[in-house]
């Protein structure tokens, strides 16, 4: 503790300006940084570059540490960091090949010093096993095991959440489990090879000796445990017992093809991402992550894999905040759209109402296998799982025994979490299958046409994903003849006569409903359907001639919607309005994919403040429009 005080004392004292105290401080920054630094790299001379450039960034930045006692969490930080930057580079991985070679040398004087500790082949099979690693997961086992670090402390070193630290731990421990298996270790060696890699890299005899990783600090807790056990092949906790997880901030939802539904997959849209969540099992069982940034009847992040790796049929979808990723074999394939079943039926989640369930139901004729949860709040992360032991999918969730109730986690930073990145095995290829405006993540769009007589014109921006959707917010300007203007923004939505005036005030979202939304996470046909059964407005997907287009028919009373759908684009081509049996207008869409020279036509709009906003009635507004009792 002592010993402990003096550090505080002493990054106190340096971060007010004082050198001596500063020159105090570097000299056991600099030793146990190396030591730290070498067991993630094993390569001396990128440890000795990366230690000096972290030194050099401690003593210029020092000053910012705001509490003296998180300092050692501060400057592993700033040490990976540094790795990450060096690893990011072709020269840098050129050079550590060639160290490699060198370091057999320049190391053997340590190793000789060692060889009483432990035989020499014993410790080529733990350190290339360890050297296979992702750099995340060994700096997490480095600072649990041999820096004696709190899951707390290692969250504040690598900027995430302490949950997502323990989930990162275990999957570290099996990551090295698997490794060590491969040459003949079993399960209950991991404790002892972590043991021997501590001595191996220590910077001295003396220092290997006082080596020691305890079982109690290999532990995770209960809930990273029960999570991981949930979504192993032999463990399933069913719904009669589940809460709900809660935490804090994205999902994606995603599926692929099966081998015994190809027949019903026109030629022209085959090679889509598309899948039945937890319906029909394509290999060895389907596990989905929920996330909700902003509760169940907002954006929605997914994760999601079948099989088992290794296995040809495996496959691994992630739609996070910034992109929809497909991985299947050895390449990885980052698409325009969000996934679609493919059956075309509607996507179905865990989250879903009942009455908007049995709606679906009752349009398409068949029945989900998705079994339902009530949940609410923000933050929401909800684990589905299909076993191809179980008869039917269940939902994780833990259990508060105490109090009987769910156990709720919250955290808001679940995308900087290694279960919602890109984990996917190294040295696969990436094949980037985005346009322009997916790739920047939204753009401008242009809307034209006719609805009873009327012209109709008008500009929007639209993103596609998360990340984009605060920064680049969806709005929407909409002139109808000489009659009204529709204006929906994220502040708001209103009608407005042509003067001006006006005519109706509405939630900001309203004139969204019934159009494209892909930054909410599901496929533009989904998001029509899902908009549709809300309002108990009956509808038909088919296929048709075109490339790659899904037709779909809405209707409601008198009046029918027919859409065009581009499902590799993800959105709406075009609209035609009918009432009855007389086709009364249409709507285009077209989507800019440059946006560096746009005019005054895209200027966001402004909208009118109003207290009093009328009732949302949803996709219904299409119908009003073409009724033409919109805005009267």
């Amino acid at each position: 503790m002592g010993e402990q005080l003096n550090y505080i004392d002493l990054v106190r004292r340096a971060r007010l300006g004082d050198k001596h105290c500063l020159n105090q401080l570097a000299e056991p920054a600099r030793e146990r940084l190396r030591v730290y630094v070498y067991r993630l790299t094993q390569n001396h001379d990128l440890t000795q570059e990366i230690v000096q450039e972290t030194m050099l960034e401690m003593c210029k930045i020092l000053g910012k540490l705001k509490k003296a006692d998180r300092f050692w969490p501060w400057l592993y930080g700033i040490a990976i960091n540094k790795l990450h930057r060096h690893q990011r580079t072709e020269h840098t991985r050129k050079r550590a090949n060639i160290s490699a070679v060198k370091n057999a040398n320049t190391s053997r004087e340590r190793q000789d010093s060692l060889e009483n500790l432990v035989g020499k082949e014993l410790k080529q099979i733990i350190s290339a096993a360890m050297q296979k690693l992702k750099t995340r997961h060994k700096a997490v086992l480095v600072m649990r095991c041999y820096d004696g670090m709190s899951y707390a402390q290692i969250a504040e070193a690598m900027g995430c959440s302490e949950f997502g630290i323990r989930m990162l731990f275990l999957r570290a421990k099996k990551s090295l489990q698997k490794e060590l298996s491969r040459n003949g270790f079993g399960k209950g060696a991991l404790l002892t090879a972590l043991v021997l890699f501590g001595k191996i890299t220590a910077p001295s005899e003396a220092a290997a000796a006082q080596v020691t990783v305890t079982a109690a600090a290999t532990k995770v807790g209960a809930l990273a445990t029960l999570v991981s056990l949930a979504t192993s092949k032999t463990a399933i906790i069913s719904l009669t017992t589940a809460g709900v997880i809660t935490a804090g901030t994205v999902a994606t939802t995603s599926s692929i093809l099966h081998k015994d539904q190809t027949e019903v997959i026109p030629k022209q849209i085959g090679s889509s991402q598309i899948v039945s969540p937890l319906g029909q099992l394509a290999n060895g069982g389907e596990e989905y992550w929920y996330y909700f940034p902003d509760g169940p009847s907002g954006p929605m992040m997914m994760r999601a894999k079948s099989g088992e790796a290794g296995d040809k049929s495996a496959w691994q979808l992630l739609q996070n905040d910034r992109a929809n990723y497909y991985y299947n074999g050895d390449t990885i394939c980052i698409n325009n759209h969000r996934m679609w079943t493919s059956d075309l039926s509607v996507f179905r989640m865990p989250t879903d109402t009942l009455s908007l369930s049995e709606f679906l139901t009752h349009v398409e004729g068949q029945t989900t296998q998705m079994n339902h949860i009530s949940a609410s709040g923000r933050g929401l992360l909800v684990i589905a799982i299909h076993n191809k032991d179980q008869s039917s999918p269940h939902l994780f969730a833990s259990q508060n025994r105490s109090s009987g109730g769910p156990w709720a986690i919250r955290h808001y930073n679940v995308l900087d979490e290694d279960y919602f990145q890109s984990d996917w095995p190294t040295g696969v290829r990436i094949t980037d299958n985005r346009d322009a405006m997916h790739k920047r993540g939204w753009t401008y769009f242009r809307v034209t046409g006719q609805v009873n007589g009327a012209n109709v014109t008008g500009s929007g921006r639209l993103p596609f994903v998360y990340a984009t959707s605060r920064q680049h917010s969806q709005w929407l300007n909409l002139q109808v003849g000489m009659d009204f203007t529709i204006t929906d923004t994220s502040v708001g939505a209103s009608i407005c006569s042509a003067r001006g005036k006006l005519l109706a005030g509405h939630k900001a979202g309203t004139f969204f409903k019934g159009l494209p939304r892909p930054w909410m996470g599901l496929h533009t046909i989904d998001t029509i359907r899902r908009d549709a059964a809300e309002k108990k407005v009956w509808f038909e997907t088919k296929h048709t001639a075109h490339n790659g287009k899904v037709e779909l028919d809405l209707s409601y009373e008198q009046v029918l919607l027919k859409y065009k759908i581009d499902m590799e684009t993800d959105v709406i081509d075009e609209m035609i309005l009918f009432v009855g049996d007389n086709e009364i207008g249409y709507l285009k869409f077209s989507y800019l994919q440059e946006v560096g020279n746009v005019g005054g036509d895209f200027t966001e709009p402004r909208i009118q403040s109003n207290r009093q906003q009328q009732k949302d009635e949803g996709l219904l507004w299409l119908v009003k429009l073409a009724e033409g009792s919109l805005g009267k």
